[in-house]
């Protein structure tokens, strides 16, 4: 029995992996010289069909072990479909626990997370179509050292029990 453990542990890893929900979109960009400038907004463009559905929206970011801050304030621009008018949020995105200690997944020096965008106002797409999103760092430091990667991953929420 001993010898087929490690194929049994694969096995349960791999049934697990395909519970986990997929994406609705997700989108991860490459931050210049690992250096968050004001100016670059990287820009997520997604179609959505179902507007009674809830979604939630992830920030995704890749750090190093050096990044100096345990959270990240953001700006994050929403266009919807045929809209000029974009609808700024700042949101505070915590990446530490109080001891300091990183959440996320840690290789050697590099940090990966998936944090939900945790917004004032509901997040909710109301119009089919293609929708807009931006993200704009907006800490204190230009530009913002050791992050990598930055993302947005939207994630359809399973149908509320009635």
């Amino acid at each position: 029995m001993t010898r087929h453990l490690p194929s049994l542990l694969l096995l349960a890893l791999v049934f697990l992996a395909g519970c986990l929900p997929s994406p609705y979109y997700q989108n991860v960009e490459a931050v210049p010289h690992y250096a968050w400038s004001y100016d670059f907004k990287p820009t997520f463009t997604f179609d959505v069909t179902d507007t009674a559905a809830d979604y939630r929206p992830y920030l995704i970011i890749r750090h190093t072990q050096a990044y100096p801050f345990n959270n990240i304030w953001l700006l994050m621009h929403v266009k919807a479909p045929g809209e000029k008018l974009v609808r700024t949020e700042r949101v505070n995105v915590v990446l530490a626990e109080p001891s300091g200690k990183w959440m996320g997944r840690g290789m050697e020096d590099v940090w990966e997370q998936h944090l939900y965008l945790k917004t004032e106002d509901s997040f909710s797409f109301h119009k089919k179509g293609t929708w807009e999103i931006s993200l704009e760092q907006n800490m204190r430091v230009n530009p913002l050292p050791e992050v990598m990667n930055v993302g947005l991953r939207v994630e359809q929420a399973p149908p509320k029990n009635r």
